[in-house]
């Protein structure tokens, strides 16, 4: 079933919040980044992290890996990640690292704050650190100690990882998408595949329901993840997104739901996911 544009644009405008909105105009009606930048520091702490439930699921206002993360991702997209913001972020996540560069998932305090059921500070619970590498080898910012530091302890993650969880394998593709040495990346990627059925991965993490997909682990064609999902799998999933767009022309996270407002950001979040999906793999202009 083709998708519902303007659907789809209507379910943005009234419910998404406001950063969305933002990241919706810049990225498929030809808006500017500074208004994207603008409401993203909203989120931002004095201390550089961000919180204030950028991450759906973690609402409380101290700084937190999660959402730091996905505000360094939001700029990555708005071409604006080398700013005095992303600066910041990237000088709190060094202060925060253990001593062998990995980044805890999340860091004790939020739990006195409302959150997702599934959401632990597990001291050992390190999966974000890909994510977070990832994202500044995409932005090419530049090598600094907590990256460097970050990178090796993701190589010695990757290459010593033999049964591959959900998240771990998500964020793992995306630091292998984007570091710089493509022999390493692409010789672990060969590793990886004898281990991994990418055409579901289910449970992801701890939250019942949830089941990562091909374009969860490779979302855009051309990288060197799509070595692990087969473009039969790919099309496949690209087929049930068009699919899964509901009446009001958004789409719904496969996740618990467990308040309003958790709900309504993760559905703005994941409407522009899907359309981002459809768009860069061919599906939509």
């Amino acid at each position: 079933m083709p998708v519902d544009r303007a659907a789809a644009e209507t379910f943005i405008w009234s419910t998404a919040r406001l950063v969305d909105r933002h990241r919706y105009a810049m990225r498929f009606a030809g808006g500017p980044a500074e208004p994207v930048i603008a409401s993203l520091a909203g989120y931002q702490n004095p201390d550089g992290g961000f919180g204030h439930g950028l991450e759906p699921d973690l609402r409380g206002p101290e700084s937190q890996p999660g959402p730091t993360m996905y505000a360094l991702e939001i700029l990555l997209e708005a071409g604006m990640l080398d700013t005095a913001m992303g600066r910041a972020a990237r000088a709190w996540l060094a202060r925060v690292a253990e001593p062998d560069g990995g980044i805890r998932t999340a860091l004790p305090g939020f739990e006195s704050y409302p959150h997702a059921p599934w959401w632990t500070a597990e001291p050992k619970s390190s999966f974000l650190t890909f994510g977070l590498a990832a994202v500044l080898h995409a932005g090419a910012v530049g090598e600094d100690e907590w990256l460097a530091r970050a990178t090796d302890w993701c190589w010695r993650s990757i290459e010593a990882e033999r049964q591959p969880s959900a998240y771990w394998l998500k964020y793992a593709c995306a630091f292998l998408d984007s570091v710089p040495d493509a022999d390493r990346a692409n010789a672990a990627l060969e590793a990886l595949g004898g281990s991994v059925d990418a055409s579901a991965i289910a449970p992801a993490g701890g939250a019942e329901g949830e089941a990562l997909r091909p374009l969860d682990l490779s979302p855009r064609p051309g990288t060197r993840s799509r070595a692990l999902v087969g473009e039969p799998d790919v099309e496949a999933h690209l087929d049930a997104v068009e699919a899964e767009q509901l009446e009001d022309g958004g789409w719904m996270f496969d996740w618990p739901a467990w308040s309003l407002a958790q709900t309504a950001d993760w559905r703005g979040n994941v409407t522009i996911r899907a359309l981002g999906w459809l768009h860069d793999n061919g599906r939509i202009a």
